[in-house]
């Protein structure tokens, strides 16, 4: 702790600095969360972006019909996504909730 004594006869301040030669050593935790870089390119962590992503739409639907498709849970709107590509006649998506029990009627 470094104390700063200001002019004039105020008491003296506290400072907070610390040398950057008192820094911790770096060691194989700290690399551990360090970015990794490819060249000049960043490499990304995390689940890589799909190549097709699903889209965000606004879509208007009956009010009993939305509280029946929420109540079958967490997944319903994958399930409304298979739902509409059986209806549309679109091959079953890798991400589709068939389980759903309005999808079996």
């Amino acid at each position: 702790m470094t104390m700063i004594k200001p002019s004039g006869g105020l008491p003296p301040k506290v400072s907070n600095w610390v040398d950057p030669d008192d820094a911790p050593p770096l060691t194989e935790a700290f690399f551990g969360h360090a970015d990794t870089y490819i060249g000049d390119r960043l490499v990304k962590r995390g689940r890589p972006k799909k190549a097709d992503p699903k889209q965000r739409v606004t879509l208007r639907l009956d009010a009993d019909l939305l509280a029946t498709l929420r109540q079958t849970g967490p997944g319903w709107q994958s399930a409304v996504n298979a739902l509409l590509r059986r209806a549309m006649t679109l091959p079953d998506s890798e991400t589709a909730n068939p389980s759903a029990s309005y999808l079996e009627r």
